[in-house]
């Protein structure tokens, strides 16, 4: 699963990111923005046309992704917790 399909707040750990894909200002700002293995990640909203960007959560900090973006991050959905 990539961040632009996970289900909105559902918590997830980055597993990858297919830097390849990226042209280097975007690589470089993911990097600056801590995007890397193992961290979680959430995606909090989705712009209701389809083509916009998506808000997620990394550590404390809110960024926005345009989509193509997002699909190079691929994750691994978090267990939901007990009740």
């Amino acid at each position: 699963m990539n961040l632009e399909t996970l289900p909105r707040h559902r918590r997830a750990t980055v597993d990858t990111i297919d830097w390849s894909q990226l042209a280097t200002p975007e690589a470089r700002r993911l990097r600056e923005l801590g995007f890397d293995q193992g961290v979680a990640v959430e995606v909090l909203h989705r712009a209701r046309l389809g083509g916009g960007p998506i808000a997620c959560r990394i550590g404390r900090m809110t960024v926005a992704l345009r989509r193509a973006v997002a699909a190079t991050i691929s994750v691994s959905v978090d267990p939901l917790p007990a009740e």
